[in-house]
């Protein structure tokens, strides 16, 4: 009963990444309406405008990404999520009423603001699900996003545009609506000096009694997580000396954030390590192909339906994801991104002959476009985002998620800005040259750097890192 709560619960806060589908699949769907004399704006958009329709929103998630990361310690998981939600509702309505090129443009900045929540729901939602399926229901959100492209896909090919744009404002209002039945997490509660709302909060996604020994358990295992000192590893001499220091009860002193950077070694590897994944991750490519959907459908498969072609990628996506999540609790994160990004690696290039050379079938072209989104979502796609949940202990867990998803939507806008103009210089064939290329680097990098976390309390992780570091 309590893992079935804790899915819904995570279902409820992953239902604001639907939302985030719906506004970045939305472009795909309008792109060449909006360029056309016959667009339903004042006026065409231009060639530079365009490419902002489609990127736009990460200079939007970078400025709201830091200010979610300040808040989450401040006013909660819950509250930032509302607001994210919010952020959604307020972009739709921008859309609904208006025809002015300026104002859509806008409207694609707001929404950038909500997708915060990338950050927000894997903090929230890692908080408050037990550790046995953490990862599982971490990567729920990527099924709740190709939901999200896959519903604005189907829309667009199938209604008119202002029906459309409805259907999508009225999806962002009913998930401001549904988090209002949600609690906090403990980690805030405890983090805020709050352990009897902490005990309430494991007791509600738990589903027991406030003064059972679960809540017990669960409460004490938070307690070491909140230790620094337990991420160091230390000789059996420095163990003595610690314990003598605590017989004369010589309590430490509280570190700032700075300090605790600087003195712990393990998050230091943490955050090079979930850096350096989320950047070859992220130019592996697939959200060019999510994004621009179906503008790359009818490039690359002219003779089947564009819309139909687009649906079945978010589908599979979806897919994916959600096969991820289970596999990465069960064979581990490490061999997934390695395993994985070989074999993206490998549809990159033959996906790239085939549209540089057209050696097959237009439907071979759509074969590996839907083998590269499984085995890119089965791995570095999907793990990226759990390692993050993983690896960072509550001190600094808020901060570090931040900056590492801030940067990840630096390299969104990146890859998104110059897709268009480098497809018009070099051709789409050698594009996927270069993200097979990213695809090999992430798999080298992870089969060197990267150690397993798979069912692992954060305190144990921090061994992990530091033993793994040490061994290089």
């Amino acid at each position: 009963m309590s893992l079935v709560f804790q899915a819904l619960c995570t279902s409820i806060v992953c239902y604001t990444s639907l939302n985030m589908g719906l506004i970045m699949g939305w472009p795909s769907c309008t792109l060449k309406l909006f360029e056309s004399g016959n667009t339903t704006l004042h006026r065409p958009m231009t060639e530079t405008e365009l490419a902002l329709f489609g990127s736009l929103s990460s200079i939007g998630a970078l400025i709201s990404t830091p200010i979610a990361g300040y808040l989450l310690d401040v006013i909660g998981r819950k509250y930032c999520m509302i607001l994210s939600a919010l952020s959604y509702a307020t972009a739709w309505g921008f859309i609904a009423f208006t025809t002015q090129v300026e104002m859509i443009l806008t409207a694609i900045f707001i929404s950038g603001l909500g997708a915060s929540s990338m950050l927000i729901v894997r903090v929230y939602v890692s908080e408050f699900c037990q550790e046995t399926v953490r990862g599982t229901m971490t990567t729920v959100s990527i099924v709740f996003y190709s939901t999200g492209l896959m519903i604005v896909y189907m829309l667009g090919g199938n209604l008119e545009y202002k029906m459309t744009v409805y259907s999508c404002l009225g999806i962002s209002v009913v998930g401001v609506i549904i988090l209002g039945f949600l609690k906090e997490t403990p980690t805030y509660f405890l983090k805020r000096g709050m352990p009897e709302e902490a005990k309430k909060s494991i007791a509600f996604y738990r589903r027991v009694s406030v003064e059972s020994k679960k809540v017990m358990q669960e409460m004490e295992a938070l307690r070491r997580a909140f230790n620094p000192d337990l991420e160091q590893v230390v000789s059996p001499e420095e163990e003595k000396l610690k314990m003598a220091e605590k017989e004369e009860d010589k309590s430490p002193e509280k570190l700032t954030f700075w300090q605790f950077i600087k003195t712990s070694r393990s998050t230091r590897v943490a955050t090079y390590l979930t850096l350096a994944i989320i950047t070859l991750s992220t130019f592996q490519g697939l959200l060019v192909v999510q994004v621009y959907a179906v503008p790359l459908f009818e490039e690359a498969v002219p003779t089947m339906s564009s819309i139909a072609c687009s649906v079945l990628q978010a589908f599979v996506t979806g897919a994916a994801g959600l096969i991820a999540g289970y596999l990465s609790d069960v064979a581990g994160r490490r061999p997934l991104v390695i395993y994985s990004s070989i074999a993206s690696g490998l549809c990159c290039v033959m996906l790239g002959t085939q549209l540089h050379l057209h050696w097959a079938p237009h439907w071979v072209t759509a074969m590996f476009l839907y083998l590269f989104t499984v085995t890119y979502t089965l791995g570095a796609g999907t793990v990226a985002y759990v390692l993050i949940t993983d690896v960072f202990l509550p001190e600094v867990k808020s901060v570090l998620s931040m900056f590492i998803i801030q940067w990840s939507w630096l390299c969104c806008f990146i890859i998104l800005f110059i897709f268009n103009p480098l497809v018009s210089i070099i051709g789409l064939g050698p594009v996927f040259y270069m993200f097979g290329a990213f695809c090999l680097l992430t798999a080298v990098y992870s089969y060197f750097y990267q150690p397993e976390t798979k069912g692992l309390p954060v305190d144990a992780v921090q061994l992990v890192l530091v033993r793994r570091r040490g061994e290089k």
